[in-house]
């Protein structure tokens, strides 16, 4: 899909509101006679979501996003909109510009609020929202990133990275074939640590496997100390992904990485 259309493809509140209406109906009261924020007419941006929070017990979340439902039953790793029903499944949602809540309710019992995160929409940006932390427990927070959606190069995809895992600490990136000889490969990426977005490396279209070790790692001691790995990551030409890596679903080890579509 391209970026026009992507951004002509609008936020149907309504249906999804509907669809989510058992899951929200605590936490939604009003959204009928709210403004609506995702079905823009003015300067706007775009915005997906991503769960990374490290609390089983407050996992699942619903999302509601000024007011207005946005997700449901979000898991560990789980994002939106593009979880969301046909015909609202989209890879972000248009916003309107400006300074916008996300809350973040437990699926479970949402007279629980997870956490309340705001979040700053610049026009004619993208941007991904991370709930973040929580561990045992613990405080949630965002983090968020201003996605370059840009095409890539004739005949190129883009894979960008996002280090997310506080356990992992910096890390050297590789994109290679399935199952590379790390030690003659050149990392894409090198001391990228947490909380921190590689910009993107330009490929041809293919199936990659991407790999991270600790930051530094000596050339003959990678293949033993790689901590994630992600196989199948299958780019065509104009398309773009994000790899997040991450922590286990209750926090620290073991690390696992996933990836997110961007175009």
């Amino acid at each position: 899909m391209t970026r026009a259309a992507r951004a002509g493809h609008r936020f149907d509140v309504r249906r999804l509101t509907s669809i989510a209406a058992a899951a929200l109906v605590a936490t939604a009261c009003g959204t009928k006679d709210a403004a609506d924020p995702l079905a823009p007419t003015g300067p706007m941006g775009r915005i997906r979501f991503v769960n990374l929070i490290t609390d089983p017990a407050r996992n699942p979340v619903n999302a509601i996003l000024e007011g207005l439902a946005f997700g449901v039953s979000l898991a560990y790793t789980g994002s939106t909109p593009s979880s969301l029903p046909a015909p609202s499944t989209a890879i972000y949602a248009p916003i309107l510009e400006g300074a916008r809540t996300l809350v973040l309710k437990k699926t479970a019992d949402t007279t629980v609020t997870v956490a309340t995160l705001p979040v700053t929409i610049a026009a004619n940006n993208d941007h991904t929202v991370f709930a973040t932390g929580g561990t045992a427990g613990g405080a949630v927070s965002p983090f968020v990133t201003v996605d370059v959606n840009t095409a890539p190069p004739t005949g190129q995809a883009r894979i960008r990275v996002v280090n997310m895992s506080p356990t992992a600490g910096a890390v050297d990136v590789f994109i290679t074939a399935a199952n590379a000889d790390l030690a003659a490969a050149t990392p894409v990426a090198t001391g990228l640590a947490n909380r921190t977005v590689f910009a993107g490396a330009s490929v041809a279209p293919a199936t990659y496997q991407i790999r991270t070790v600790p930051a530094g790692t000596a050339p003959a001691a990678r293949a033993a100390a790689v901590n994630t790995t992600l196989n199948d990551v299958v780019v065509a030409a104009g398309s773009a992904r994000t790899i997040v890596i991450a922590d286990a679903a209750a926090g620290g080890a073991p690390l696992r990485s996933f990836q997110l579509t961007d175009r």
